[in-house]
């Protein structure tokens, strides 16, 4: 392997290095299919090189967080767009270092290309990722403006050979698993989600439609969960106080559970808009700059704030609503926008970005309890350990693609795209959900193969399945397409094709339905795979070929 750490050729040992401001200890070490770099920094250490070897003409970019893409890029490739949705919405959307993003393809904590994977095992103190710098792909650790008297772990790095990236990405996904301590949710959620269909305009009848229509017709709906998402609060920010129309959080929870499903709710726990109550009676509980709230982002036609996830006040804030909302009788939580808390910013404390974001999501998972919690917007590595659930791509639509890049959304293509190479993820890191199914054939622009292929492939993926719609929609197709996904579920599933471009087979072993192959063409043309011709934005069941793409 033509590669580098810490400037040195990729060999077991130990490494020092003294920097300007900064010391470094490490020991690099054999592992099965490579090597590990652990070790110490301190000092003032900035951003640091770990990693460094010659940039391949193709391989996979991983973005910070959920929304972003996961895709095949080159180091050619660009984002022109960023521009637009820094300048629009968020500088940091996609990156806590968004001016990274204007130079060329940034790949977030892990990479991996033919035969190869290089991936940093942690995100607790910085954020790590891998650039092109011309002609090579070089790792790297930001550790903002963060200073350390006495040394700090390294973010650990895995340099991995010798074997197909698929079977790479699921030996790298143990290793996260180990070193973040991660504990899977034996509960994989069958729900129902008011966002997809009613959005933000959601109001207490339609809660009380579907929940009628899901009590009534069990078979066709064996939900476990039933979770209310945005459009019930009085502001982004006040998610104790329903909008008039609605009962009061434990009427709402109680509704629900008479019918004998787990009750959900969404919240942004780390956001507030300007014209929230928690904004006007707490500025100071905001990130700040200059002595100020910082602007975060833009969202719901509003200034969205961050909240100081360092600052006592708001920590004990956090704790209490996560526990009202539990004491209210929701027990499934969907976390959203959760990149706000990791904003670079002043803060109570001096703690790095990363530091901040992990505190606050301690504290929610400390309140949730054993309850089940779904991140979503959410830094990817820095979450693991710390979720049951997360979203591993940008938000659905009931259409199929209308932008031609990965940083544009959203539509169905891009979700289930990201869900398909995120899906090593699955049961390593945390349940993986691959955003919710829309099974309707009206008021959509799904085709029926477009709806199809992404019912399916979820259920092959072994995915947490949420169904969007509203419910009187569904016909006997329709119900007929969610219960045939519920049958593919149960396996251990793995993803084929990963370096290829839009055609990818599933591959699943001890499902409900037994050993099952699926092949997903998500092309705007005809493709041959796994020998069999698959139609456009398609999937077709193939034969089971054992111990293919299993990693067995």
């Amino acid at each position: 392997m033509t590669a580098q750490l810490l400037g040195k050729p990729v060999r077991a040992g130990r490494l020092v290095r003294r920097l300007e401001k900064a010391r470094i200890e490490a020991d690099v070490e054999r592992a099965a299919h490579g090597y590990i770099l652990k070790g110490t920094v301190s000092g003032r250490p900035g951003r640091l090189e770990i990693f460094r070897a010659p940039a391949p003409p193709a391989f996979l970019l991983n973005n910070w967080q959920s929304w972003g893409p996961m895709e095949r890029v080159t180091p050619s490739t660009r984002f022109p767009e960023l521009e637009t949705i820094v300048r629009d919405y968020s500088p940091y959307l996609f990156s806590p270092l968004p001016g990274l993003l204007l130079r060329g393809p940034v790949s977030d904590y892990f990479t991996a290309w033919e035969g190869t994977v290089a991936g940093f095992l942690t995100s607790r103190i910085g954020h790590p990722f891998f650039t092109v710098e011309g002609g090579d792909l070089v790792g790297r650790v930001d550790y903002f403006d963060a200073e350390f008297d006495a040394p700090v772990a390294l973010e650990p790095l895995a340099v991995l050979s010798g074997g197909r990236a698929e079977r790479l990405l699921d030996v790298y996904g143990a290793l996260v698993k180990r070193a973040n301590r991660v504990r899977i949710n034996a509960w994989n959620p069958v729900g129902w989600c008011s966002w997809y269909h009613y959005f933000g305009k959601l109001v207490w009848d339609d809660v009380l439609e579907n929940l009628d229509i899901a009590a009534r017709d069990r078979k066709s709906f064996p939900f476990d969960v039933f979770q209310v998402d945005d459009g019930y609060e009085t502001d982004i920010g006040d998610w104790m106080s329903p909008k008039p129309g609605y009962p009061d959080l434990p009427g709402l929870a109680r509704a629900i559970a008479r019918k004998k499903f787990k009750a959900g709710i969404w919240t942004a726990p780390f956001s507030a808009a300007a014209t929230s109550e928690l904004f006007a009676s707490h500025p100071d509980w905001m990130v700040q700059e200059d002595g100020r709230p910082k602007l975060c982002y833009r969202g719901w036609g509003k200034p969205i704030y961050a909240l100081d996830t360092t600052h006592p006040e708001a920590k004990t804030w956090l704790h209490e609503m996560v526990t009202g909302l539990r004491k209210a009788g929701f027990s499934y939580l969907k976390i959203d926008f959760l990149f706000a808390a990791a904003m670079p910013g002043t803060r109570r404390k001096r703690v790095t970005p990363i530091q901040a974001y992990r505190e606050g999501l301690g504290v929610v998972r400390r309140a949730a309890g054993r309850d089940f919690v779904l991140a979503c917007g959410a830094p990817l590595l820095p979450s693991a350990g710390l979720v049951d659930g997360m979203r591993v791509g940008e938000d659905t639509a009931p259409y199929w693609k209308t932008k031609p890049s990965g940083f544009q959304g959203p539509n169905a293509y891009f979700a289930l795209k990201n869900a398909l190479l995120r899906q090593f993820m699955h049961r390593t890191f945390w349940l993986n959900d691959p955003d919710c199914l829309l099974l309707r054939g009206r008021e959509t622009e799904l085709t029926r193969n477009e709806r199809e292929l992404y019912a399916l492939a979820a259920g092959a993926l072994d995915n947490m399945v949420i169904a969007s719609d509203k419910l009187s929609l569904l016909g006997p197709e329709e119900k007929n397409l969610f219960l045939r996904a519920l049958a593919l579920r149960g396996g251990r599933s793995r993803v084929s094709g990963l370096l290829g471009e839009d055609a990818y087979i599933i591959h699943s072993r001890g499902g409900l339905s037994g050993d099952a192959r699926l092949g997903v063409n998500l092309s705007d043309r005809e493709a041959v795979i796994g020998g069999i011709s698959v139609a456009p934005r398609s999937g077709a069941l193939l034969e089971p070929e054992l111990g293919d793409g299993t990693g067995e």
